[in-house]
């Protein structure tokens, strides 16, 4: 059935997502996806040409002056945080880019299928799982597993998600989540090689090099191509950065894209605020 709402922006149906991204491919084009912390950063991330928004639980930390890693934190209702920026800021001033929502899979005081059923009334044209464990590992990774709040439980999420015609973007940080989520029908993988560079708070020595990133992208890539060859593949993270980055990461690996938060969002703000509040400071009296 055809989606009531096309020609007059979101919601979309996965299939409708989909195609606007392999339109994408066809001209040849990266893929481009943003996280979008409030609605001024989503508005004017349209206007530069992005192919989707994420809406992330983290955004609003980042866009608050903290690290995003404040996301996976008990600070807050990462699903009723996602919802309210989507709500509130994002799909009311958005024109017709698709808007994805991050949902917490692994929450266990949600009943999902319900869930889902919001974040698609609400006009969300997907889901991505945010936050995820797949960043987690070491004894705390161990734990989450054995306590009922495991990885498999967002791979679940995703596949309720696709039997909803809901489109499924997905961080992984290893080839074998990046099997299981293709084998539980995601549309695209996003390669998570850790947390981003650069910036106020981006982090130091707590990431990978760039030989490193490219290794681990490619990895996850042909794991899931192995399952889905039909998948997106996307890249994200650790010294994944900048425009000149994500060229290098295109170059050497299978990726057709990139998908950044702190990168576009954050970094977008920071230096350009320190130059214009300079350019004001500089003036001087008659």
């Amino acid at each position: 059935m055809p989606n009531p709402w096309t020609g007059i922006g979101n919601p979309y149906t996965k299939q409708e997502v989909r195609d606007r991204l392999q339109a994408t491919l066809d001209q040849n084009r990266a893929i481009i996806g943003a996280g979008a912390g409030t609605g001024i950063s989503a508005k004017f991330i349209e206007k530069g040409g992005a192919d989707f928004l994420i809406i992330y639980n983290s955004g609003r930390f980042r866009m608050s002056g903290h690290g995003s890693t404040a996301g996976l934190m008990a600070y807050g209702d990462a699903n009723a945080v996602a919802m309210e920026i989507g709500e509130f800021e994002v799909l009311p001033v958005v024109e017709e880019i698709p808007v994805i929502c991050g949902v917490h899979g692994s929450d266990p005081r949600r009943r999902m299928w319900h869930f889902l059923g919001k974040v698609k009334d609400m006009g969300f044209s997907g889901v991505n799982n945010f936050p995820t464990h797949s960043i987690i590992d070491g004894h705390f990774r161990q734990v989450l597993e054995e306590t009922g709040m495991s990885f498999q439980k967002e791979v679940e999420m995703i596949r309720l998600a696709n039997r909803m015609d809901l489109f499924t973007i997905v961080y992984v940080g290893k080839p074998e989540e990046a099997k299981q989520m293709a084998d539980a029908g995601a549309d695209a993988v996003i390669a998570h090689v850790g947390t981003t560079v650069g910036g106020s708070i981006g982090v130091v020595g707590a990431t990978c090099t760039m030989d490193d990133a490219i290794e681990r992208t490619q990895a996850i890539i042909d794991a899931v191509k192995s399952a889905n060859p039909d998948t997106f593949f996307l890249a994200h993270g650790g010294p994944i950065n900048t425009p000149e980055d994500v060229r290098i990461i295109l170059d050497n690996t299978d990726a057709h894209g990139f998908v950044g938060a702190s990168s576009l969002e954050r970094m977008g703000v920071e230096q350009s605020l320190i130059d214009l509040t300079k350019q004001f400071k500089s003036l001087t009296l008659k």
